[in-house]
């Protein structure tokens, strides 16, 4: 049993996961074809240049 009273824990950084996921999965449900990775950095809102060639 559980105690009572509001013993929650929360981890912030997981949560922030959890909503990045989110975001990735709608962004992802919304598009026509899969997502660049500029696209997916635009969701994730990053702003580092990538190099072309990595890709």
């Amino acid at each position: 049993m559980a105690p009572v009273g509001g013993t929650a824990v929360q981890d912030h950084v997981a949560l922030a996961e959890i909503e990045l996921c989110g975001e990735l999965i709608i962004a992802a449900s919304a598009a026509q074809e899969r997502l660049s990775l500029e696209s997916i950095d635009e969701v994730l809102k990053v702003a580092e240049e990538r190099d072309p060639a990595r890709r």
